[in-house]
């Protein structure tokens, strides 16, 4: 069953029980959680629906204001429940911390399928097909990086830090090394990469361009990618011949895989002739698509699903196209390091085509919507 299809239904049996909810977690409104640590054997006694709900009575108390619509009304109902728009995590302390870990490995349990947050609780524990099901491409998105986050991984991609650095458990690690990830977290990140490219229905994509160091690639293989896809498999045709990458994005694509060892002197890093036609013709489809940005209005369905940092980036590109000189440093840095950018200090809206403003327009609408999926998974 797809995750927002379950959540759905989770949510509309959790007002149908909100009256026997609310009679079996009353016990819980007064107790102090800073003080006492609730047992394994305690929340075994507590109903499946209601488990949420006590979550919530943790954070509640503190005032946090939830996503999740079943656990706000439930909060809104209680006298005591006092709002607060400027809630922190910080403002926990270490036992609630740990109540929320009691509770949410209770829950991560009874999930029929590894949800957002989940994953810190299968860190030595092989993760079966059947609890990896049809997730949104944010959710993808949160639970590949997840694997990270729970080392204290910190990411290029501005909303992903976003997200975990408003999860309670995640720690930032400035000196966080891919090293820490063990076998198995190896193995159940690979599985949920190879999941995701299933459900796109693609034919090659980021992790194999091993199997094309000596075999020429045809370009139907490439069909369905987009230009985010294109340029990771682009690196990694020099990733895997040992190219060391300055931008910090580019980088992290690849730190945590076992075959990326960075050659210490660049000048030996050398592509035979295979792949260098290989590059060139990855280089042509992304030209192709670069260039009906400007000549073709884009397809009801041709930017669905492609995560919010990817629409973010090619609504940009039609501005870089260009010669834009972008004042967000990130984004300046990331066209700069495209070798097509050429800036253009004279440039002005003017200079946009009718369809590239359609384009602008189309992006933009979907990257909202893209940016709302995410903050929907509370993790």
């Amino acid at each position: 069953m797809p995750l927002k299809l379950f959540m759905s239904l989770m949510i509309c049996l959790s007002f149908a029980f909100s009256a026997l909810a609310q009679d079996t977690i009353v016990k819980w409104q007064k107790v102090d959680f800073s003080k006492k640590i609730l047992t394994k054997s305690e929340l075994s006694k507590v109903a499946e629906f209601d488990l949420p709900l006590l979550r919530g009575l943790v954070f509640g108390k503190r005032g946090r204001i939830f996503v999740e619509r079943s656990i706000q009304t439930y909060l809104e109902k209680q006298s005591w429940y006092k709002p607060n728009k400027s809630f922190a995590n910080k403002v926990l302390t270490a036992n609630e911390r740990k109540n929320i870990d009691l509770i949410r490995e209770a829950e991560a349990k009874i999930h029929n399928e590894v949800r957002p947050g989940d994953l810190r609780f299968w860190i030595k524990k092989d993760i079966p097909d059947d609890k990896i099901l049809a997730y949104t491409s944010a959710e993808w998105s949160i639970l590949i990086a997840e694997f990270e986050a729970i080392h204290g991984k910190t990411f290029s991609e501005e909303w992903l830090q976003k997200y975990f650095g408003e999860r309670y458990w995640y720690k930032p690690n400035q000196n966080y090394s891919n090293a820490v990830l063990s076998e198995i977290e190896r193995k159940n990140l690979e599985k949920f990469i190879a999941r995701r490219n299933e459900s796109r229905k693609i034919e090659i994509s980021f992790g194999d361009m091993d199997k094309f160091q000596d075999v020429l690639l045809k370009e139907e293989l490439l069909k369905g990618l987009n230009l985010n896809e294109l340029r990771l498999i682009r690196n990694e045709v020099f990733a895997r011949r040992g190219k060391r990458f300055s931008a910090v994005g580019d980088r992290q694509s690849f730190e945590w895989q076992d075959w990326y060892k960075p050659l210490k002197d660049q000048t030996k890093v050398k592509l035979n002739p295979t792949e260098e036609a290989n590059v060139k013709l990855i280089q042509s489809v992304e030209s192709r698509i670069r260039e009906k940005l400007s000549t073709e209005v884009l397809g009801e369905d041709a930017v669905t699903g492609l995560f919010a940092e990817d629409l973010r980036i090619l609504r940009n590109e039609i501005f870089a196209k260009r010669g834009q000189v972008f004042k967000d440093p990130k984004l300046q840095k990331y066209f700069s390091s495209q070798p097509w950018y050429v800036q253009n200090p004279d440039f002005k809206i003017e200079m946009l085509t009718e369809v590239e403003l359609k384009n602008i327009t189309i992006i933009k609408n979907e990257e909202e919507l893209a940016i709302s999926k995410f903050v929907l998974v509370e993790g």
